[in-house]
C-alpha cells in the first residue's frame, strides 16, 4: 500500500519560495510521492485580486488557477524537501481550458500528477474542482534550475 502524506501551510512555507499575496495553496490533502498531489486552495474575498478582477463580480483569474496548479505540481517535485538553491519554472502549459468561474467562498481543490519527467522537463496532468466540478484543466510543463546570482 502507498503512503499518503498530509501536510500544513507551515510545511508548505519551507518547501515553496512563494509568500502572501502569490502563495496560492493552503494545505495539502494528499501527496503520493513522485506520482500524484491533491491541495487545497481557499478563495477569500480577502485577497487582492479582486479588488480590480472584476468589482462588481469578483472572479479568480484563470492564470492564477494555473500558477495554484504549477505550485501545487512543484510540491509533488519536491517531496518534502525544500530546494534551497533553485526555481522552478513554468516551460509550457497546454490544453488549458476554464469550465467554469471560481469566485470568494470557494474552496479550490488542486490536482496534479506526473505524466513524465524526460530531460529535466516534468510534465503534470492537472486539474482543479469546486464541490466535484472541474473548473480548469491543463497539462503543465515544469523544469528545476539553480538560482544565478
Amino acid at each position: 500500500m502507498t503512503e499518503l502524506v498530509n501536510f500544513d501551510i507551515n510545511q508548505i512555507l519551507k518547501m515553496l519560495p512563494h509568500r502572501y499575496p502569490f502563495l496560492l495553496v493552503d494545505r495539502v490533502l494528499e501527496l503520493e510521492a513522485g506520482k500524484r498531489v491533491k491541495a487545497l486552495k481557499n478563495i477569500s474575498m480577502n485577497e487582492p485580486q479582486f479588488t480590480g478582477h472584476f468589482p462588481e463580480f469578483p472572479v479568480m483569474p484563470g492564470v492564477l488557477i494555473l500558477e495554484a496548479l504549477a505550485q501545487t505540481a512543484a510540491l509533488l517535485t519536491f517531496g518534502q524537501d525544500a530546494i534551497d538553491d533553485s526555481v522552478y519554472f513554468f516551460v509550457g502549459i497546454d490544453n488549458a481550458r476554464f469550465k467554469k468561474p471560481v469566485t470568494p467562498g470557494d474552496q479550490l481543490i488542486l490536482n496534479a500528477s506526473v505524466e513524465r519527467f524526460k530531460g529535466g522537463i516534468w510534465k503534470f496532468k492537472t486539474f482543479a474542482t469546486v464541490n466535484d466540478v472541474v473548473v480548469t484543466e491543463a497539462d503543465l510543463m515544469c523544469t528545476i534550475r539553480k538560482k544565478e546570482a
